[in-house]
């Protein structure tokens, strides 16, 4: 009885080298664990700058007119929108893009973790972006007789760009969506 040879798959080779070139494509996503590390660190940079911003007013508030605790107020807000943003790339992205995070019914668990996504995302990021561009528009208004003219003009058309970016996020996002549950 002559004995068969086994059969060799010519594509094992290349599926070896896919399945490996797979795994390391799909493991490098952690190389963006030091960026979202890094982002805490800022956070802990602008909750040193609220705490400075905040006292400065606090120890200064009887010396103070209006229109100055106005902008101090202002950019309290600010900063603490920029912090808020910042939260929402660090746990968002590193949710989306590099592992879930372990927080499933915990107590603490903000209410948008539990349907993040990249959509999601997106437009929170946007209307934080658009948020903070209004804030900075406040200032600027409050302080216009001392900002010149094109400065001002500037500041209107970078808000205004933020503005149509978003609607054409939005209105992408839908078509996208509306596209998407057609097929399904």
């Amino acid at each position: 009885m002559e004995q068969q040879k086994p059969q060799v798959d010519p594509y094992s080779k290349y599926n070896a080298q896919s399945s490996m070139l797979s795994k390391i494509i799909f493991t490098s996503r952690w190389l963006q664990l030091p960026i979202y590390l890094g982002l805490i660190v800022v956070q802990g940079i602008y909750a040193y700058k609220f705490l400075k911003s905040l006292w400065h007013l606090i120890i200064n508030v009887n010396t103070m007119d209006s229109e100055t605790i106005m902008l101090a107020v202002l950019n309290l807000i600010d900063v603490v929108m920029i912090a808020n943003l910042l939260v929402m790339v660090t746990l968002g992205g590193y949710e989306i893009f590099v592992s879930k995070l372990k927080t499933r019914n915990h107590p603490d668990q903000p209410e948008w973790m539990s349907h993040v996504n990249a959509t999601v995302l997106k437009v929170k990021l946007s209307m934080s972006i658009i948020s903070i561009s209004s804030i900075h528009l406040l200032q600027t208004f409050v302080n216009a007789a001392r900002i010149p003219e094109k400065t001002i003009m500037w500041e209107l058309f970078l808000h205004f760009g933020f503005l149509v970016s978003a609607i054409a996020l939005a209105y992408t996002d839908k078509i996208l969506y509306s596209t998407s549950h057609k097929n399904h």
